[in-house]
């Protein structure tokens, strides 16, 4: 694991990269353990931690939600364990899940996954 995992890294923010440069939303978000870059989970509409993995072949991530610290292989589909990475380890824990707030349609549950 540690040739495609970088400790050094730090998250790419506090919301998904991809969501925040368009006008998406997420459920939970997920960080890449190889390059910090902060995508959504899969029950997000876009799934872009997901997507990441296909793109780039970064294949482990770690839950970047408070509280939360089990990691997850792509490649293999299963839990794995990781070392620790570079702070924060979470997004903001004020900040509100879905997220972003004024982006979060009401019939938000409909469409996740």
């Amino acid at each position: 694991m540690t040739v495609d995992v970088d400790p050094t890294v730090p998250p790419s923010g506090t919301g998904c990269v991809e969501c925040q440069e368009g006008d998406g939303w997420w459920v939970h978000l997920r960080r890449c353990a190889h390059c910090g870059h902060i995508g959504c989970c899969d029950t997000s509409p876009a799934q872009h931690a997901t997507a990441h993995w296909h793109e780039t072949g970064h294949r482990y991530m770690r839950s970047f939600e408070p509280g939360e610290d089990w990691w997850w292989d792509y490649a293999e589909g299963a839990s794995v364990a990781g070392p620790d990475l570079a702070p924060p380890d979470a997004r903001p824990a004020d900040q509100p899940v879905p997220a972003p707030r004024d982006r979060i349609p009401t019939n938000w549950r409909d469409l996740i996954h």
